[in-house]
């Protein structure tokens, strides 16, 4: 392997030239947490936000920075701040499903990902300073059909949102 070099350093992220490859990761060794939020009713708990790279609304999973605010921060820690913060629910249960790439091809971003279970609403969610989060609650089996209408509605839909499709297709008891 060649010697990684940073070009151009922010606060959040890096561009990078190794070799032939050019990439972007994040800086100062911040990492990402991504919470399945499930109810106990078989709904899972989105929220929707604008995305500048994107350049309109993109439906995601909750998730939030790792690291950003205060170095050395557990992804638990942050899961749950997160999910708080941006859905206004809390969970009683919580698990880690390990750690995942991004885009690997062209991101060096890894998140850790929790399934929270037990939700309480405990406040109104939508983020922090002017986020602009809305919050969606969703019945598993009409997941298909609510993620196709906010497509049509012309929202981007992230990619971590595959992970629930063995869910919204399971029979239901």
């Amino acid at each position: 392997m060649t010697e990684a070099k940073a070009v151009w350093s922010g606060r959040y992220i890096q561009a990078i030239v190794e070799g032939r490859w050019e990439y972007v990761k994040r800086a100062r060794g911040i990492t990402a947490a991504v919470i399945l939020a499930l109810t106990d009713d078989d709904e899972v708990v989105l929220v929707e936000q604008p995305r500048v790279p994107l350049g309109r609304r993109c439906l995601e999973l909750p998730a939030g920075l790792v690291g950003d605010e205060s170095a050395g921060e557990a992804a638990a820690v942050s899961a749950e701040r997160e999910l708080e913060e941006e859905t206004g629910f809390a969970a009683r249960h919580w698990e880690e499903l390990g750690e995942f790439a991004s885009s690997p091809g062209m991101v060096g971003e890894t998140f850790r990902l929790f399934r929270a279970t037990g939700l309480t609403r405990v406040g109104d969610g939508g983020g922090v300073g002017h986020e602009e989060i809305v919050t969606h609650v969703v019945k598993l089996a009409e997941l298909p059909a609510f993620v196709a209408a906010r497509r049509a509605d012309g929202c981007a839909i992230d990619v971590k949102l595959l992970a629930l499709l063995p869910y919204a297709q399971r029979p239901r008891s």
